[in-house]
């Protein structure tokens, strides 16, 4: 009796102990990039530092899943741009922001990515980002990748051509079945002139303005925690993770 009440006691445990693996393994991946702006266009704009500060309350708050915000497996953070086109990026992983707040995160962003007048480039910024997905094995993944710029392109730009018919997304098209690229603090003027003039098959676009961006503090709630900011959590919901169908521009 006491044999067969042992052996009981060791298959629940046995079971209870495999619990979390299983879950782990239903947990759908997603990978987040962010680009981060450091431009004298940007800088100038007036919008940089709040866009800093949104960005560090967005990091923590998919970090931790705040108000059902996806929790991403793989993050990477870099800056899109540099003194000279085509130059190297430093892509800060997920280990860099885990475990860290609001305040320490954006402390982090300013000390990586200071602000200097440096040169906006894209292509760049999406052939790199591509590759480091292909490397690590996060093809099968849907990426999220979100821009704080304001989206104003500074290479490959000449007289005689529409400067956002050269911003090329093409290394992204086939990294996953869902590709979402955000550009977050435009002008209406620079949006419209990305979803127009960039041309996509599978990626998915998605543009907000500096004037909608800047409201998000207006949502935030000093008294309350984190995980309690309902109002901000879904205005991030519908402003900037919105579920963006696919269209083909060709």
């Amino acid at each position: 009796m006491k044999m067969a009440l042992r052996l009981m006691v060791g298959a629940m445990v046995a079971l209870t102990a495999c619990v979390p693996t299983e879950e782990a393994a239903r947990t759908p991946r997603y990978t987040l990039v962010i680009g981060i702006d450091v431009s004298g266009s940007f800088r100038n704009s007036g919008n940089y530092d709040d866009a800093l500060k949104f960005a560090a309350y967005y990091l923590e708050a998919h970090l931790n899943g705040f108000g059902g915000l996806q929790v991403p497996t793989a993050v990477f953070v870099g800056s899109v741009g540099g003194s000279r086109q085509g130059e190297a990026k430093t892509f800060h992983p997920i280990h860099d922001f885990l475990g860290k707040d609001r305040n320490q995160i954006e402390a982090d962003l300013k000390k990586w990515f200071p602000t200097e007048d440096q040169l906006t480039d894209f292509n760049t910024f999406f052939a790199e980002a591509a590759d480091l997905i292909k490397q690590r094995g996060l093809t099968l993944a849907p990426l999220n990748m979100v821009l704080f710029t304001d989206g104003i392109p500074d290479i490959a730009r000449n007289s005689d051509e529409d400067p956002y018919t050269t911003i090329d997304v093409s290394p992204l098209e086939y990294l996953s079945r869902s590709v979402t690229v955000r550009v977050l603090y435009p002008t209406p003027t620079v949006a419209s002139s990305w979803r127009r003039g960039v041309t996509r098959r599978r990626v998915r676009l998605w543009t907000q303005d500096a004037e909608v961006m800047k409201g998000w503090e207006a949502q935030f709630r000093p008294e309350l925690a984190m995980e309690e900011q309902d109002l901000l959590w879904t205005w991030v919901t519908d402003n900037v993770d919105f579920r963006v169908r696919r269209e083909r521009i060709l």
